[in-house]
């Protein structure tokens, strides 16, 4: 994987970028270890942290799950002047097109089409639930400056409340990358539908007892 590239292109000019290569056994620590370097930012949004930790691990066990793959990469960056995070999870897999085409229903899908209906509620493969990048996208739309999908030969592009898909270079797998706001109080659990407590599963796992207290 071209990590020069990456660079250059989604955290140009950007100093200490956390890079990190996972697989299956070292997903979990990579996990805790990315999360909890956000946490120790204080001025970053509890209820960010919260809602970004659980769409996270969920980009992460995708490549797990869906690429055909064995290895991933985790960047992120907290720009403490712009007050925002950015994270881009890659791999060099099958890509979201081939994998949509594993699920019968979606055997014919078009390449634009598979960026676009991946982003929905309980659109998968068949091997997993189809949640993980419909809470990200969710995440997006509550505080996102930036997301792009780049998949083949086609990118997805959420900016400014719009949305686009252009034609634009060659990316063999899946890369994910979205710029956040964190200087905005959510609801983290909005952001799953309230599916799931994820705000207690935060706080259990990055928050120190004596910590948590004072949050109240």
């Amino acid at each position: 994987m071209d990590v020069a590239f990456l660079l250059n292109k989604y955290f140009n000019g950007a100093k200490d970028v956390s890079i990190d290569v996972f697989d299956a056994q070292t997903l979990n620590n990579v996990y805790q270890d990315v999360v909890g370097a956000l946490t120790a930012h204080l001025e970053i949004e509890v209820s960010v942290l919260q809602a970004l930790s659980y769409c996270l691990y969920e980009m992460m066990d995708n490549v797990h799950i869906h690429s055909g793959k064995p290895l991933g990469t985790a960047m992120t960056y907290y720009d403490s002047e712009c007050r925002s995070v950015r994270v881009l999870i890659a791999d060099d897999g099958i890509g979201i097109k081939a994998s949509l085409a594993e699920n019968i229903k979606y055997k014919d899908i078009t390449e634009p089409d598979a960026l676009r209906i991946c982003l929905e509620d309980k659109i998968t493969d068949g091997k997993g639930m189809g949640f993980g990048l419909y809470t990200t996208s969710k995440l997006v739309d509550c505080i996102g400056k930036k997301f792009v999908l780049h998949s083949g030969s086609h990118k997805l592009i959420i900016q400014s409340g719009q949305t686009s898909v252009v034609e634009n270079g060659y990316w063999q797998g899946t890369l994910i990358y979205m710029e956040i706001n964190t200087a905005i109080e959510i609801d983290p659990n909005q952001v799953v539908d309230n599916r799931s407590d994820i705000a207690d599963e935060y706080n259990e796992t990055f928050v120190e007892t004596g910590e948590l207290e004072q949050l109240w």
